[in-house]
């Protein structure tokens, strides 16, 4: 399913959307299937999947540790295609991963990967807008969103470029830094809502971790939120983890659908 397709019917629904991820093979590969399958039993709307790499400079520690148990245990880029593929789900999949293991496996083998494992979008955040070229021109030849990211520091040019060529939803940065679970939303976010004026679906990430946040962020008015951290946590404590990622996804999910019938304040 394509990512424009889901948010069509989010839209027609008057819900926000629930991005949802986890890093695919932590702990092992075995797990991913159970852990995607209850992430979408509690309402995820889009599974988003790293492919682990060995310096995720994004990442915060939470996922950079959960990064770390993949690869320990056995996650390759062939490993990750196969577990991808074999996930058969009906809603959009994303791949986040760093650009050194897109080249060293060939730009063009890469999407065609992405488009035969049923992936719908690429989510790459060490590669510039202003160098990717290559690599929308291999996305676009087979069908594959490639999503940029929006910061509160990106100057009006680069953001121009962004909105001009960014497809699937443009992922908002709410916070300087690395990912991770933050206690509050931050009073910047509403206005970076605000000033990325753009028909493409916008979603808000870094520092969400539960569902008063994800209403304040969609009341704000952004189409989606996108959650990480949080799932990954619950991961990493090891304990009754597809019923609590299923029970955290369905708050956060409540969250995005009560924050459109709410008014646009904080």
């Amino acid at each position: 399913m394509r990512i424009e397709e889901k948010f069509k019917e989010l839209k027609a629904r008057k819900e926000g959307a629930l991005i949802a991820y986890i890093c695919a093979g932590d702990p092992t590969p075995l797990n991913t299937k159970e852990y995607v399958t209850a992430l979408v039993r509690g309402g995820a709307d889009i599974i988003e999947l790293g492919l682990a790499f060995s310096d995720p400079v994004a990442d915060g520690p939470t996922i950079q540790a959960g990064i770390q148990r993949a690869l320990d245990g056995g996650m390759t880029p062939d490993i990750y295609f196969r577990t991808i593929a074999s996930l058969k789900l009906h809603i959009p999949l994303v791949v986040m991963t760093y650009y050194n293991l897109i080249f060293k496996r060939g730009l063009e083998k890469f999407a065609k990967d992405c488009a035969a494992s049923g992936i719908s979008g690429i989510i790459v955040p060490d590669l510039p807008p202003e160098e990717s070229d290559e690599l929308q021109q291999v996305c676009k030849e087979n069908e594959i969103d490639l999503i940029y990211f929006v910061a509160p520091t990106t100057t009006e040019e680069r953001m121009n470029r962004i909105l001009k060529e960014g497809t699937g939803f443009i992922y908002l940065v709410a916070r300087l830094g690395v990912t991770g679970v933050r206690s509050d939303v931050a009073g910047s976010t509403r206005e970076l809502i605000e000033r990325v004026k753009t028909s493409t679906p916008k979603a808000v990430g870094f520092g969400i971790s539960n569902g008063k946040q994800a209403a304040q962020i969609i009341r704000a008015g952004a189409d989606g939120v996108i959650v990480g951290s949080a799932f990954v946590d619950i991961i990493a404590k090891g304990k009754d983890v597809p019923a609590l990622l299923e029970a955290l996804a369905r708050e956060l999910k409540q969250g995005a659908v009560a924050g459109k019938k709410e008014n646009r304040t904080f």
